[in-house]
C-alpha cells in the first residue's frame, strides 16, 4: 500500500533526511522517500498504520501534515 503525504515546513536537505528517518522508524513503513519540490513524503506500508500516530510524530519532528492521499 503506497500513500503520499503532505507535508508542510520542509525547507533544505536536512528536512528531508529527517522526515524521512521519522517515517522508516514507523512500524510496518517499508520505504518513505520526501520529495521537496513537491512538499511531500512517497511512503509504502506492509500493514495499515494510523493516519493520526503518523502526523503526530511528524507534528513531533517539527513539521505539519497537510494531507494523506
Amino acid at each position: 500500500m503506497k500513500k503520499e503525504i503532505f507535508i508542510e515546513g520542509m525547507t533544505c536537505n536536512h528536512c528531508k533526511m529527517r522526515v524521512e528517518k521519522t517515517l522508516k522508524g514507523i512500524d510496518g513503513v517499508t520505504s518513505a522517500e520526501v520529495i521537496l519540490a513537491d512538499q511531500k513524503a512517497v511512503v509504502e506500508f506492509e500493514k495499515e498504520v494510523d493516519e493520526a500516530m503518523i502526523s503526530e510524530l511528524i507534528d513531533d519532528a517539527g513539521y505539519t501534515v497537510v494531507r494523506f492521499q
